[in-house]
């Protein structure tokens, strides 16, 4: 009878072995496949980074291809965020609720499929029509003669030009295709809002405790990929002509660094679309569940990672941990917003942080137009220089401070001065911008007489007695150089009468301004393009890629530690919300706004305005290299300024209202422990005084 018995006991320990074998295969498929997630959302990260720096890059070929304004190219640069902004609040609630996976997935497609309609307008414009005086030659098998300057007003070149001008506005239609712009670009906002709240806490809920910071700190480090081969992809597309593979380029007559050039700015939309469509495929495959949920989640974490399953990382330390009832519903809702609106130090905080995020989002967006205007950069290098040197080393300086903030423990007063050293320094280094530019081009008639004076500033006007009998068009923008040093906007009103070559090689001759000026050496030719300035713009631009370079290490040391800030000023329970507003004012006021109304700004630097057929006008061709300098760093500075203000009171207040709290301690202590700041803000009388906050703790 044993024999039996210890058979029955084998085959139960063996049965036992396989479950656990079993579950152990199970649980090590859970765990791969996280990993596998991992990697899948740290590709779909990389893509919307690089669908974003793709726009930023593009935004000055799309205000040129399209005929806008640099505000109404802002628009088209803010799009984004209507999208982002109409879909947050419902991901938020409802997202946690269903198929995390299959929404980032769609999220993804949605995402590529904006972006390739932000390029379909290309495909559908026609071919890209520049300023140019040749537009106006005779045809190949005419006996005509073209000359630039023209003594009769019935000549066929100049009524052929009239001629293409009514033609062109009939078809000049297309320019209002921007709006499929627009429309691609809020797409792709909309698509790309499930992929890192959703994504954050699908990762929260499902990995081994402690381990969802680690996964959440490759993702982004990963990331920084993203904005580096963004950057470089913009660099490419902006040297490649718009319309190339279309038309034969040795008939364009302009260069990369000529402010009518478009570059190929479709091509970069529809590499990140396809490659956004590709990253959203292998969430398909993903279960809902990965295993058994090892706790229930609050909700998505609204910024990349913040709040994660690994609270030690916040260094949150619950005081009185008394549970009060409060509202529920549309009620607690509203009750949660009013205390969150009532807390002084929050309020503070989140208005510096608006004003940092707008001086960034200006300098990334229209960097490349002021390098262009203050240091005839082209769109190309200056995209080249923001990727290769600008992000990586801005990069780096974040990781150097996070470094520091963890070697040296930082407390919350801590973070907070080296957040306003950082700060403050980098605004004194930025102030030095200011004497690093060149002197304003020589553009006869436009920012000097036809005798090269600038200080007759009442006496400039477009013509002069050596083009007076020209018929010329003051509206066209065709710039040449003449033998003189002076650029002439047009080879008609350079007097020109005369030309030889073909596309870039044309010169001009017998112009009669440039001889009036050089009358003794007797050289009257000038040839495409506007003349180099007389200043060293090279020596100068190495000298701003060197404070650029320290001024971005000074702003990311200070940025890795101050969103963790967020954490320390409000209730434990109301951090989600509290993250909720922080994201919906950045992008309002920082991502929507600000390229708008720095582009507006800029706009009144513009000296000369592209005219289109039918007389409106477009895209700016020339600005005023002091005005522009002044508008576009006195704004950016002005904003940064007014955010070490801001630091500086915040810290103070957090000071005076810990001293109060604090009797018994000397008034030279300035690190303080989580307790001490739950009282500190118990305390302000900027907080709801209720019964629900008073036993409530603070961080």
């Amino acid at each position: 009878m044993d024999i039996p018995d210890s058979r029955k006991d084998s085959s139960q320990y063996s049965t036992k072995q396989t479950k656990m074998r079993s579950s152990g295969k199970k649980k090590n498929k859970g765990i791969n496949s996280l990993k596998i997630f991992v990697v899948a959302l740290t590709f779909s990260f990389v893509c919307k980074t690089l669908a974003g720096i793709v726009m930023k890059s593009s935004i000055t070929q799309i205000e040129r291809r399209f005929g806008t304004t640099s505000s109404e190219a802002g628009l088209i640069d803010g799009s984004f965020e209507i999208g982002n902004l109409l879909m947050i609040t419902l991901v938020s609630h409802f997202g946690t609720k269903s198929h995390i996976p299959r929404l980032i997935g769609t999220g993804c497609f949605i995402m590529g499929t904006g972006s390739i309609l932000t390029a379909l307008p290309h495909f559908f414009m026609g071919y890209y029509r520049y300023d140019s005086a040749l537009n106006a030659k005779p045809l190949d098998n005419s006996t005509e003669t073209y000359t630039p300057c023209s003594t009769d007003v019935s000549s066929s070149g100049h009524n052929r030009s009239s001629i293409l001008v009514q033609s062109s506005c009939k078809n000049e239609s297309g320019s209002f295709m921007w709006i499929y712009v627009i429309l691609g670009n809020t797409l792709r906002g909309i698509g790309e809002t499930p992929i890192a709240p959703l994504g954050i806490t699908y990762i929260d809920n499902f990995a081994k405790e402690g381990q969802s910071t680690f996964y959440i700190g490759i993702i982004h480090s990963v990331t920084m990929v993203g904005p580096l081969i963004g950057y470089l992809l913009g660099s490419l597309c902006a040297k490649l002509y718009v319309d190339i593979g279309y038309i034969d380029l040795s008939t364009i007559t302009i260069e990369p660094t000529d402010s009518r050039w478009v570059g190929a700015w479709w091509l970069g939309f529809l590499i990140a679309g396809i490659l956004s469509i590709v990253s959203g495929v292998p969430f398909f495959f993903f279960p809902k569940h990965l295993k058994e949920k090892r706790r229930q989640s609050t909700g998505p974490t609204l910024l990349d990672g913040s709040s994660t399953n690994d609270n030690r990382d916040q260094k949150v330390i619950f005081r009185n941990p008394e549970k009060t009832k409060k509202p529920k519903g549309l009620a607690g809702f509203f009750y949660s917003l009013k205390c969150i609106l009532s807390n002084k130090i929050y309020l503070i905080y989140l208005l510096s942080s608006t004003l940092t995020s707008c001086s960034f989002i200006g300098i990334i967006t229209y960097m490349p137009k002021y390098l262009e205007q203050a240091f005839d950069i082209s769109m190309s290098k200056s995209n080249l220089f923001l990727g290769t040197i600008v992000m990586p080393v801005f990069a780096v300086s974040v990781f150097l401070g996070g470094y520091i903030s963890k070697k040296f423990k930082l407390t919350t007063f801590g973070i907070l001065k080296l957040l306003i050293i950082s700060r403050v320094s980098s605004s004194l280094f930025q102030a030095l911008f200011y004497f690093l530019t060149c002197d304003d081009h020589l553009i006869a008639g436009l920012t000097v007489t036809y005798n090269g004076n600038a200080e007759e500033t009442s006496q400039i006007t477009p013509f002069s007695s050596c083009n007076s009998d020209c018929n010329c068009n003051a509206n066209l923008w065709d710039p040449v150089c003449g033998d003189d040093g002076l650029t002439y906007m047009s080879p008609c009103l350079a007097g020109c009468k005369s030309l030889v070559g073909h596309g870039k090689d044309t010169v001009f001759y017998n112009c009669s301004c440039v001889e009036v000026n050089n009358f003794q050496l007797r050289k009257n030719s000038a040839h495409l393009g506007v003349c180099s300035r007389k200043d060293d713009c090279s020596r100068i631009f190495i000298y701003y890629v060197i404070l650029t370079s320290l001024v971005s290490i000074l702003v990311g040391i200070g940025t890795s530690s101050s969103i963790i800030l967020i954490f320390k000023f409000v209730e434990p329970d109301l951090k989600s919300l509290s993250i909720g507003l922080y994201t919906f004012v950045m992008r309002t006021v920082g991502g929507l706004l600000t390229p708008i109304y720095v582009g507006a700004m800029i706009d009144t630097a513009c000296l000369k305005w592209d005219t289109s057929n039918c007389g409106n006008k477009g895209a700016c061709r020339i600005y005023e290299s002091v005005s522009f300098r002044n508008t576009f760093l006195g704004l950016t500075s002005g904003l940064r300024i007014s955010d070490c203000v801001l630091y500086i009171f915040l810290f103070t207040v957090v000071k005076k209202a810990n001293k109060e709290n604090n009797n018994g301690l000397s008034n030279n202590r300035m690190d303080v422990d989580e307790s001490n700041l739950k009282e500190l803000l118990k305390n302000n009388k900027q907080m709801v005084s209720s019964a629900h906050v008073d036993s409530e703790s603070y961080l």
